[in-house]
């Protein structure tokens, strides 16, 4: 690798907002606020709205809603043709 041109990887706190649900993970982002973590050590703290704690897809809260009747008029349109 070229040297000083690659921006500087470290260990980074995200944090979710909304649940307060929390990950140590390794980013090239920076912050000013800094978070004690469980070992002990002080990291640089992103916080996010949503995390995969908060996300309806991945907490099974994710709902299909049928606008307007969208399946009933594609079964109206397709099934005549048959």
């Amino acid at each position: 690798m070229k040297a000083d041109i690659h921006p500087k990887y470290h260990p980074v706190v995200f944090q979710d907002v909304t649940t307060d649900f929390s990950f140590l993970t390794r980013s090239t982002m920076s912050s000013k606020e800094t978070v004690k973590w469980e070992d002990g050590k002080e990291y640089p703290l992103i916080k996010i709205d949503i995390s995969s704690a908060s996300h309806p897809f991945y907490t099974g809260k994710h709902k299909i809603i049928d606008t307007g009747g969208r399946v009933d008029k594609f079964n109206r349109r397709y099934a005549a043709k048959k």
